[in-house]
C-alpha cells in the first residue's frame, strides 16, 4: 500500500458551491442498477490549521431525486419509500475526521433520512489548490437502515452513494451558513 500525504486545505471556512456539486447514487432495481441524482441545499467544511477538517455538515433535497424514469420518481416519494412529503430533506454531519492513507480523508458521522438517524463512514478525495477545492465522498447505504422496505428483488439492499462537491474558502468576516453550527 503506498501512502500518500493528504492535500492540506487553507484553515477556515469552506461552503459547497451547490451549482457545481451533486450527489450520485446506484442501486440494484429488478435485476438492473438503477442510477440517480440528488440535489446539495447546503454544505461546509471547516478547516483546522493542519489544514485537514474539523467539521462536515451538508443537506440534501431528497424531494429533487431523480431517476430518469419519472414513474419511479413519483414512487420514491411514497410513505412506504422516501416517505419524502413528510421527509424532504436529509443531512450529514461529521464527527470524526481523519487522514486516510490514499491521501484523502476518512470521515465517519450521522445521517438523517426519513426521521431516522444513522451513522455512515465513507472516504474522501480531496484534489485543488489555493481557494478552490473538489472534494469526492463515497459511502455505501443499508437502505434497510432508514427503514426503507422493499423486497430485494425489487430494490438491491446497499445503495452505493458519491458527492461530488466544489468547497470555496470563505474570506475571513464571512457569515457562516446553516452549517457552520
Amino acid at each position: 500500500m503506498t501512502i500518500t500525504t493528504p492535500v492540506m486545505l487553507t484553515a477556515g471556512q469552506w461552503k459547497v458551491d451547490v451549482e457545481h456539486s451533486t450527489v450520485t447514487f446506484t442501486v440494484g432495481n429488478l435485476g438492473h442498477t438503477a442510477t440517480g441524482t440528488v440535489p446539495i441545499l447546503d454544505g461546509t467544511v471547516e478547516v483546522g490549521p493542519d489544514g485537514l477538517p474539523s467539521a462536515i455538515y451538508g443537506s440534501l433535497d431528497l424531494s429533487g431525486i431523480v431517476t430518469g424514469i419519472p414513474r419511479r420518481d413519483k414512487d420514491l416519494r411514497k410513505p412506504k419509500l422516501l416517505d419524502l412529503d413528510r421527509y424532504p430533506v436529509s443531512t450529514f454531519k461529521a464527527d470524526r475526521m481523519t487522514a486516510s492513507p490514499g491521501g484523502g480523508w476518512s470521515v465517519s458521522g450521522y445521517l438523517t433520512a426519513r426521521g431516522t438517524r444513522i451513522r455512515l463512514t465513507g472516504d474522501v478525495e480531496v484534489s485543488g489548490q489555493g481557494q478552490e477545492a473538489t472534494l469526492t465522498a463515497r459511502t455505501q447505504l443499508d437502505r434497510r437502515a432508514i427503514g426503507l422496505r422493499a423486497p430485494k428483488l425489487m430494490i438491491g439492499h446497499q445503495v452505493g452513494i458519491t458527492v461530488t462537491a466544489t468547497v470555496r474558502h470563505l474570506a475571513s468576516g464571512s457569515a457562516g451558513g446553516p452549517g457552520a453550527r
